[in-house]
């Protein structure tokens, strides 16, 4: 037949064990242990709440607000500084349409608009000062003492000058408007300089016939 173990105690049996002191356990000696760096603390902190519970993150609003603050104040303050190098804009005065009262289309081209009282370009008159005239009393850009911007390295008009090959110059060597070969505007249809041409009745010839600076009659 079949039978089944049961320990000694369940019988009824005790057994009696006697405690031994154990030289091998006894006390260890204090150790002091440094706690962990700054670093590593949140990362323990943040395990530790992981593994107890889920926890939410909100950012701090009054912080943000604070530095979106500093951040509008620092480009205003820099937007200011843009302005003042960059100046102000000139206000215009309000767009003329058409011609002027004289029928010229451009104001500004008006001899009549806009000439001096002395019928001459303001600009360039002497007796009003104008910006153009130079100490000299002379157009400032022509002048060759103030060092005109229309005044070459060679004394001349650049223009009229042949060595910087000026504009003025055509292609024979000649002032452009005083040659024939070019149709110059001031040759006339008789092959003369328009000035000093008779037949057409120039400016250089007298009411006797000669060139005036030549003219002998009209010196006396």
């Amino acid at each position: 037949m079949n039978t089944i173990w049961h320990p000694p105690f369940l019988n009824g049996v005790p057994i009696v064990v006697k405690e031994e002191p154990d030289d091998d356990h006894h006390t260890p000696p204090a150790v002091n242990v440094e706690p962990p760096a700054d670093d590593h603390g949140e990362d323990e902190k943040s395990e530790d709440l992981a593994g107890k519970m889920s926890t939410i993150w909100r950012p701090n609003l009054d912080r943000l607000y604070a530095s979106v603050a500093e951040m509008e104040g620092s480009e205003s303050e820099e937007e200011q500084k843009d302005a003042t190098k960059k100046g102000v804009k000139r206000k215009r005065g309000p767009p003329t349409k058409g011609s002027c009262e004289h029928g010229v289309k451009y104001r500004s081209n008006c001899t009549v608009c806009r000439a001096c009282p002395h019928g001459r370009r303001r600009s360039q008159c002497k007796e009003c000062g104008g910006a153009s005239i130079c100490e000299h009393g002379r157009i400032r850009s022509t002048c060759k003492e103030c060092g005109g911007s229309q005044i070459c390295k060679h004394g001349r008009r650049r223009s009229t000058c042949k060595e910087c090959g000026g504009s003025s110059i055509c292609e024979h060597g000649r002032q452009r408007p005083q040659c024939k070969e070019c149709g110059g505007s001031q040759i006339c249809e008789h092959g003369r300089q328009r000035p000093q041409c008779k037949e057409c009745g120039g400016s250089q010839i007298c009411e006797h016939g000669h060139r005036r600076h030549r003219c002998k009659e009209c010196k006396k």
